[in-house]
């Protein structure tokens, strides 16, 4: 017999511990992606564990409430991040608590939306939901050294890694301390894209969050940050949610020194595999990541309105490539201000 309850923070230690346990375990199913979630963006968090009647845990689905002030709520697993789901060796407990989630989006009116980094058609039976896979992860083996990892590039790669060197731009590694260097890089980098930024908020609720398991890289050319990102170490696997340059710099490619203390830092960790994170397929990030030799991971994200053949139901492409356009030429200080109140609301 098994139960299904809501965690609560006592649960952390359990909760944390089994997803150290399961494969598909990664950092955003930690406890700390809750806390992130509802200590900087006040979201409400549904995080829902299933287990014996020894109190053995034998599956959990995390879950957050997403609702925008005049617009419709969705119930996602999870946001901000590539993945989340069902985690369960047992199909049984994985249909308990996908039933559990269906009937709780029903009953705060909400969309249900569960993102996998493997197939899980179990979704669309038990919970009648459509899905696109146009996104993917972007993944590298690690061996067992940096100068393992060194040795096995193309010499035009390690010429690229060390152009920014030549240059005299320096890589630095550390937390809260490099926390305003990062966003100065961030916040810049979003409005160029056209995108709405996290709030600094958010990402120091992250690094608070994670603690040891989260670090901030940042590429410095003279006193001034030029590139910058965030590197998640669980399991196995070092992950990097975002990372970021300036145009100005794009002569040095900061972006490879970037990227290279992070893959030596995941190698100091002893971590067997490297994710580079989202791209779209044939798109320039997609290419960057490509060129260290990652290879695509499908997502497989399921939601109402979504398509086997990866399209959505409706395509908005053009209206947010125009909505994109608009926004990276509105003034910093604009997109600054009113960037952290739209993006909270974002859940991708």
């Amino acid at each position: 017999m098994s139960r299904i309850r809501i965690a609560g923070t006592q649960d952390q230690p359990l909760w944390d511990d089994f997803i150290l346990s399961q494969g598909q375990g990664g950092p955003y199913h930690l406890f700390a992606w809750k806390r992130a979630v509802e200590q900087s963006y006040h979201h409400e968090t549904r995080y829902i564990l299933s287990e014996s009647d020894q109190g053995t845990v034998l599956g959990v689905l995390p879950l957050v409430l997403i609702k925008p002030p005049l617009l419709s709520s969705t119930l996602v697993s999870l946001p901000f991040c590539d993945y989340g789901g069902v985690l369960s060796p047992e199909r049984e407990v994985s249909r308990e608590l996908l039933e559990h989630a269906s009937v709780m989006a029903a009953t705060l009116n909400a969309r249900l939306e569960l993102r996998y980094r493997e197939p899980a058609p179990e979704v669309s039976h038990v919970c009648g939901l459509g899905m696109t896979s146009q996104k993917v992860r972007m993944l590298l083996d690690l061996p067992g050294d940096s100068d393992q990892l060194w040795g096995s590039f193309k010499s035009k790669l390690r010429s690229q890694i060390r152009r920014p060197q030549k240059d005299g731009l320096i890589f630095t590694m550390g937390s809260h301390d490099l926390l305003d260097d990062f966003y100065a890089v961030f916040r810049v980098n979003m409005r160029r894209l056209g995108s709405p930024v996290h709030a600094r908020a958010w990402i120091e609720s992250v690094l608070n969050a994670f603690n040891e398991r989260a670090r901030v890289g940042v590429v410095y050319s003279g006193d001034n940050p030029a590139a910058a990102g965030i590197i998640l170490v669980c399991r196995n696997t070092a992950t990097v949610p975002w990372a970021s340059a300036l145009s100005e710099y794009a002569r040095s490619s900061p972006n490879m020194l970037l990227y290279w203390g992070f893959l030596q830092h995941a190698c100091a960790c002893g971590c067997s595999s490297f994710d580079f994170g989202r791209s779209t397929p044939g798109e320039g990030t997609y290419r960057f990541k490509e060129q260290w030799g990652a290879r695509p991971s499908p997502l497989y994200w399921y939601g109402e309105g979504l398509y086997d053949s990866g399209v959505p139901a409706k395509n908005g492409g053009n209206l947010r490539k125009r909505i994109e356009s608009v926004w990276s030429t509105l003034p910093q200080g604009v997109v600054d201000h009113l960037g952290p109140l739209v993006r909270k609301y974002i859940p991708l």
